[in-house]
């Protein structure tokens, strides 16, 4: 079979992009070199949804900042994914920090963002608990939170109950083109499509290049964060950053669509684009940096840290657009922040321009832009969790008790896609509590294990090479 287009990565710019060619007569496949999607930049990041002022007026950037958080309420309420307009602040430490206020201020107008300079008085009824040095902040109403792994989850399954295809533990190896058709190997399927999509993440530039396309660079650059439990009182409503400054834009501190609370990112440009380690100095920055907003803020209330990478274009935009060297090749690369915010948009665009391309453009009509998500037991009301256990006696068996998740939902998880432990804990966030599955693991391996029809040791944390167990007790020596 030959795909009408491929797409190289299912993040979240690649699975969007894949659920908006799906309401399309073509057919299209996704290819991941993970185990699952969302195994990248999608998968760690703040999940704040950019209002748009930042970003330098006229760079694509700021363009798919502004149309994709236009976007974000409405992809998100079809997807059923979380999302909250909290709105965001940036915190100014003084004159110098206030004059930079206004020229953000100028910069949000040059994009088309309304903002707000607040003086002290009114932050302060905005968030109360906010440090006594912030002197004045700028207040951008339209930005927001959302879950960006279950956001990538969500367009992926949209995407394949549309009819397309997704492949995973699929690493491209090599691309070739014969008789106007890409033939592209991946892992042990050789896959070809009449258009490609190179939406590779940190691997955009090996994907280009493999295919004779465009030579650039893309630069890891890492970021540590940390989360916060649930119940630690010092939190803000609102996402807020630091004014910046010769030094950087320092970490911010937003809450989560969890109700957790968010600190980070320390950014650090490394070679190595698996480099996710954390380090004391790094989380030392993040606690230092969130504690001049609100500084109550106790780190014995944090429950987990992590790193992600992001994907920094030698030209510090995005690199959007048909190549110039390959026929019917397109990239989609360097999204690093805005990525999130921007990609609803980024993927309208794309659609439209393979259509500009010679894609036909006649409409599926069996195609939907609603997904209906897992329902959540612990937010249901009495009378519909008894509804639940009636209908399905699982329901009344409580795995994960930090997450309150049930195993109806991870069962509903793995019949939707989850293959490993982390895949359950995206989906569902059992595992993701206080205690990090130290309960529930044993009973969330034996539920893969059961429904997927495999031994435990067989059951990995995220994929290949991620195996829990190496054998019994007894037989290790």
């Amino acid at each position: 079979m030959t795909y009408d287009v491929a797409v190289i990565g299912a993040g979240v710019v690649g699975t969007l992009i894949a659920r908006e060619l799906s309401q399309l007569k073509c057919s299209v496949c996704v290819i991941e070199k993970q185990g699952d999607v969302a195994g990248g930049t999608s998968r760690a990041n703040s999940g704040i949804v950019h209002a748009g002022y930042d970003a330098v007026p006229g760079t694509l950037k700021a363009k798919f900042n502004v149309l994709g958080n236009a976007m974000m309420e409405k992809t998100t309420k079809e997807l059923g994914v979380p999302y909250q307009n909290c709105g965001s602040i940036v915190a100014a430490f003084g004159e110098e920090d206030e004059k930079t206020l206004e020229e953000l201020k100028q910069r949000g107008e040059d994009n088309g963002v309304t903002t707000q300079i607040l003086n002290k008085q009114q932050l302060k009824k905005l968030e109360p608990l906010f440090s006594d040095d912030i002197t004045a902040a700028l207040y951008a109403p339209s930005a927001g939170i959302v879950c960006p792994f279950t956001l990538t989850i969500a367009a992926a399954e949209n995407a394949v109950a549309n009819g397309a295809e997704l492949f995973l533990d699929s690493e491209v190896t090599a691309i070739d083109k014969k008789d106007c058709v890409f033939e592209i190997t991946a892992g042990q399927k050789n896959i070809k499509a009449k258009y490609v999509v190179n939406a590779a993440g940190l691997y955009a530039d090996e994907i280009s290049k493999m295919a004779g396309g465009e030579i650039f660079n893309i630069q890891p650059r890492k970021g540590e964060y940390i989360i916060f439990d649930t119940d630690m009182p010092a939190r803000s409503n609102t996402v807020i950053f630091r004014a910046p400054t010769e030094m950087g834009k320092g970490v911010l501190f937003a809450p989560t669509v969890y109700g957790n609370m968010l600190a980070g990112p320390t950014a650090e440009d490394i070679d190595d684009k698996q480099d996710k380690a954390t380090s004391r100095e790094g989380l030392d920055y993040v606690i230092s940096g969130a504690k001049q907003y609100v500084p109550g803020i106790d780190r014995r209330s944090a429950i987990t840290v992590f790193a992600g990478l992001r994907a920094v274009s030698p030209t510090h935009d995005f690199i959007i657009g048909k190549s110039e060297k390959v026929e019917n090749f397109v990239n989609v690369a360097g999204i690093e922040s805005p990525g999130l915010t921007a990609a609803p948009a980024i993927a309208l665009h794309i659609k439209k321009l393979l259509l500009s391309m010679g894609l036909s453009g006649e409409k599926n009509p069996e195609a939907t832009l609603t997904r209906e998500p897992i329902e959540v037991f612990a937010n249901a009301t009495k009378e519909r969790q008894k509804e639940l256990i009636e209908k399905d006696s699982r329901y009344a068996n409580l795995v994960c008790r930090c997450e309150h998740v049930t195993e109806a939902e991870i069962v509903e998880s793995i019949r939707r896609g989850a293959r490993t432990v982390d895949g359950v804990k995206l989906r569902t966030m059992a595992g993701a509590g206080r205690c990090h599955g130290g309960f529930c693991l044993p009973r969330v391996m034996d539920i893969l294990a059961r429904e997927l029809g495999q031994s435990y040791s067989e059951v990995t944390k995220s994929g290949d090479g991620s195996n829990v167990l190496t054998g019994r007790t007894k037989e290790v020596q």
